[in-house]
């Protein structure tokens, strides 16, 4: 996993707001890791993050860590009319993302040419379902307000 090189971070952009369940994952990202939750009890992985397992109900969760590798499950590609602060960058992608530790861990990101590029900077006709990824992270916000988040690169471009 790559961490993004220092420059301007992309404005205008929705930034999450994590909760008390998800704020590791958050954390974890500022940092240039990819982590999920997993269950104590049973080592179950679960994603989103909560403090129950549904698998054995335990309230006991640690955060492993992933190699950050993984393959597009699904896209779309969004066009406007869209949000101001997206509609600069349209069009652009957002993935599905399997995790290659544990298939059964989805996430939602961007498909991007770089580690540092911006929204949109992959053509459309490079994405492929089932095609080989890897995590980077992206910092977004400006002023007080920033955070880390995870997008994804194509393993062979």
């Amino acid at each position: 996993m790559t961490a993004e090189p220092a420059g301007l971070p992309e404005t205008g952009l929705l930034l999450p707001v994590p909760d008390d369940d998800g704020a590791p994952f958050w954390s974890y990202a500022a940092e240039g890791e990819l982590r999920v939750q997993a269950c104590s009890g049973c080592g179950v992985r679960r994603f989103p993050p909560r403090p129950c397992c549904p698998h054995c109900q335990s309230f006991e969760a640690e955060w492993q860590r992933m190699s950050g590798r993984g393959r597009i499950w699904s896209y779309v590609v969004a066009h406007p009319p869209l949000l101001p602060g997206y509609a600069e960058a349209a069009p652009y992608n957002v993935l599905v993302v399997e995790l290659a530790d544990d298939p059964s861990i989805r996430l939602v990101g961007n498909l991007v040419a770089a580690p540092d590029a911006p929204l949109g900077s992959l053509a459309a006709d490079k994405l492929r379902i089932g095609a080989p990824v890897r995590a980077v992270f992206r910092q977004l916000g400006d002023g007080e307000r920033h955070t880390a988040v995870p997008r994804w690169v194509l393993e062979r471009p």
